[in-house]
């Protein structure tokens, strides 16, 4: 499954003045996804993590469409988009109860060796995950 979905509805402190999600507020919802995608998938960042292996963000691009509003119900649609050598990158939208695309993102991750601070690559477990989709 190359794509995987999780809902969440914003919350008063993610919004300004006017009730509309502020633009650093995205970036935490596009984590939940990512960490959402991983789980559905059988792993658990906190395993990976304690295994010795963080996965941080080199790049993100975020374009937004549509503004998201205090108490909406969003969705958000993480998708798998390639894995190569240390790097694995992810497409991503968020969509309203109406289903229309408010935001739309591209991460790309690189698996780090905790201990030593450098790029490693996936152990086999993980590469077989992103080989079958």
């Amino acid at each position: 499954m190359k794509e995987h979905q999780v809902q969440l509805r914003v919350r008063y402190s993610e919004t300004d003045q006017m009730g509309v999600v502020y633009h650093g507020s995205y970036v935490p919802y596009f984590e939940i996804g990512r960490v959402e995608w991983l789980r559905n998938k059988g792993i658990s960042y906190k395993e990976l993590e304690a295994s010795g292996i963080a996965l941080p963000i080199v790049s993100m691009t975020i374009n937004y469409k549509k503004p998201a509003r205090y108490d909406d119900l969003l969705t958000v649609i993480t998708t798998f988009k390639r894995q190569s050598s240390v790097k694995i990158e992810f497409d991503c939208e968020i969509r309203n109860e109406d289903d229309e695309l408010l935001t739309t993102a591209h991460f790309i991750l690189v698996f780090v060796d905790v201990n030593l601070g450098k790029p490693i690559a996936p152990p086999d477990h993980i590469l077989e995950l992103f080989v079958n989709d």
